[in-house]
């Protein structure tokens, strides 16, 4: 679930975030023009622990077990900092924190936009991989932070008995209602 999954996205948003950080000319002709600031990615927010800050009983609530450190780093200095569960034969979702924040996604025209929301006050956008062959069976959410924004990534195989036959991100953003309103005012 992490492994491939988060490399071609961290290389993927890198790539788009560098092309935003470092911008275009006005003629549209794609010169390079100097951005403001030419410095790394701060790290990943650290007002919130999806490992440790994700009571049982929400876990209970989702059927989720089985939690695994879900921590990568991608090119440019993009980092996620969190852990991985699974519903046993039905979705996995890997929780995380994240210095790409909000806006860079919606910026980031390697994504499609499936939907913008606010979830406990908290902008959030879904997402999919407009590649993906896959596109009803995993989902990105993401919910910002100060300085960045927790991801919810979810993979729901057809073939699963219990969620196969959901809309991955409806589960998602049931997930993110229960998640969300844990989250610190101030992370």
């Amino acid at each position: 679930m992490v492994g491939a999954t988060n490399l071609v996205r961290g290389v993927v948003l890198v790539t788009g975030i560098v092309a935003v950080a470092t911008g275009c000319g006005p003629d549209g002709g794609g010169q390079p023009t100097p951005s403001a600031s030419s410095t790394a990615l701060p790290p990943a927010p650290k007002g919130f622990d999806p490992c440790s800050d994700i009571p049982q009983s929400v876990l209970d609530s989702e059927q989720l077990h089985s939690k695994d450190i879900a921590d990568s780093n991608g090119n440019g200095g993009t980092q996620w900092r969190g852990c991985g569960w699974v519903q046993s034969d039905g979705y996995a979702v890997s929780i995380r924190t994240t210095n790409i924040t909000v806006q860079m996604v919606r910026d980031n025209k390697a994504f499609q936009l499936a939907e913008e929301l606010t979830i406990a006050g908290r902008q959030a956008v879904t997402y999919h991989d407009p590649d993906s062959s896959k596109q009803t069976r995993d989902c990105l959410l993401n919910v910002e932070l100060k300085g960045g924004s927790v991801e919810f990534s979810l993979i729901n195989p057809a073939s699963n008995r219990k969620t196969g036959t959901m809309d991955t991100c409806e589960l998602a953003k049931t997930l993110a209602g229960k998640v969300v309103p844990l989250i610190p005012a101030s992370a």
